[in-house]
């Protein structure tokens, strides 16, 4: 597991910026949804004017059979996620850019619903994402390489470490159990410990 900091994550966005799949990277980075969840979006499981996502499947290729939609595993799976504005109004460019690529690719446009798809609306083929935008954005950044999974454990680290409580960030990553989350982020506790201690010593020190 590789966390970006949180003054990475800035440079890993402002990098990003008017990249084709930057919403993409906005949503991964302020939602910490699973990459299968993220490429298995349509659009009608936003509500941009709520402001929130619907979880409600994950894509998959596999070898030799293609490209698998599914239910998410686990009820915590299936989920509603509230969107940061920063999120919003990538999105908002996202779907005008989208729109701009249909026209362009004319017939050739295989109309299937997904948010984030190729040149011509079908699923993103993930290798190839990761090489033609992904790896170059960090280049860019001056970021190490780090798989795209690791910005869900950006967006969980960078969360707790904002003192959000960790039933929240369970919520939002769809765990099933709040000890898988405080599991997998123990590495984040010591400082956050440390923290509320010296914020209880401030509290209890206040002299009227």
């Amino acid at each position: 597991m590789q966390a970006l900091s949180g003054e990475q994550a800035q440079q890993f966005l402002e990098a990003a910026a008017g990249d084709s799949l930057e919403a993409l990277y906005v949503v991964a980075l302020t939602t910490g949804m699973r990459q299968g969840e993220l490429l298995g979006l349509k659009w009608t499981d936003l509500d941009l004017a709520l402001g929130t996502v619907q979880v409600r499947r994950t894509i998959t290729r596999l070898a030799k059979k293609g490209f698998t939609v599914s239910e998410p595993k686990t009820a915590k799976s299936r989920r509603k996620i509230h969107l940061t504005r920063l999120a919003i109004e990538a999105l908002k460019h996202h779907r005008i850019r989208q729109n701009e690529a249909k026209l362009a690719a004319g017939p050739a446009w295989d109309e299937q619903g997904w948010v984030f798809c190729n040149t011509v609306g079908r699923p993103i083929e993930v290798g190839n994402m990761v090489r033609r935008s992904f790896r170059l954005i960090l280049a860019k950044a001056g970021l190490p390489i780090i798989r795209f999974h690791d910005l869900r454990h950006s967006a969980a680290s960078l969360l707790l470490s904002l003192g959000v409580h960790a039933k929240i960030v369970q919520e939002l990553l769809g765990h099933s159990q709040i000890s898988l989350t405080l599991d997998t982020y123990s590495h984040v506790l010591p400082s956050l410990q440390e923290d509320a201690v010296n914020r209880l010593n401030t509290l209890l020190s206040t002299r009227v």
